[in-house]
């Protein structure tokens, strides 16, 4: 708590009085471009592996980046994704898993959340996930099944928002688009899913490329000229 404390009296010291009109301006209102569902874990920050200002992302956490089916669950996510959808107006909803995470562990284990009532009764919203595991991927253990679980409970994910009815109207207006990504806490690389390919590829080495592209592109403009 001391730490929190003196964070809260650097912001306002510091940052606050040397960004006074930028928070001021925000005081008046929002418009995020982006819905980033992801994982409670402390060690995924969306803003900072997305280096996202104040503002940009309209952030929805839970243990485990759950989307419930729409009517399948009364707690706060139908209502965020239903805001950020039609009332804010954002343009992309990022679904973004991560490496190592604990609540698929205890998904893949469910003899392990004995003491643990609440958590596996909302890991039930990731039922769909733990019987395509079992069901396909039985002949794997260990790492490799929880990545292989990582990557696929992401995608059940996806499938879960699109039946939310503020999503689908908005997908078939085509004013919305879905991202799958899974965050590397290891490498700091993120993973995206295409559906040309049918699997995931680095955004990380993406931007590379396009960085690339776009440095060659000016330094044959500038030649031109």
């Amino acid at each position: 708590m001391d730490n929190l404390l003196s964070g809260i009296h650097q912001f306002h010291a510091q940052v606050f009085q040397r960004e006074k009109d930028f928070y001021s301006q925000l005081a008046t209102g929002q418009s995020p471009s982006t819905l980033f569902i992801g994982c409670s874990d402390s060690r995924v920050d969306p803003t900072i592996i997305t280096q996202s200002g104040l503002g940009e992302l309209f952030v929805l956490r839970n243990a485990g980046n759950i989307v419930p089916c729409y009517g399948a669950s009364n707690g706060g996510e139908p209502a965020t994704i239903e805001y950020a959808v039609t009332a804010l107006g954002v343009k992309d909803i990022v679904i973004c898993g991560h490496s190592g995470c604990g609540a698929l562990q205890a998904m893949l284990h469910p003899e392990k959340m004995e003491k643990l009532p609440l958590v596996k009764s909302w890991l039930n919203h990731a039922e769909a996930t733990r019987r395509i595991m079992e069901e396909n991927y039985s002949q794997h253990k260990g790492a490799a099944l929880l990545e292989i679980a990582i990557r696929e409970h992401v995608l059940v994910q996806i499938e879960n928002l699109q039946t939310h009815p503020a999503v689908a109207v908005k997908l078939q207006r085509g004013e919305l688009t879905l991202h799958a990504w899974v965050y590397l806490m290891e490498s700091g690389d993120i993973l995206a899913y295409s559906t040309e390919d049918g699997g995931f590829a680095s955004l990380t080495g993406l931007a590379r490329q396009e960085a690339t592209k776009r440095k060659v592109a000016n330094v044959r403009q500038s030649k031109k000229q």
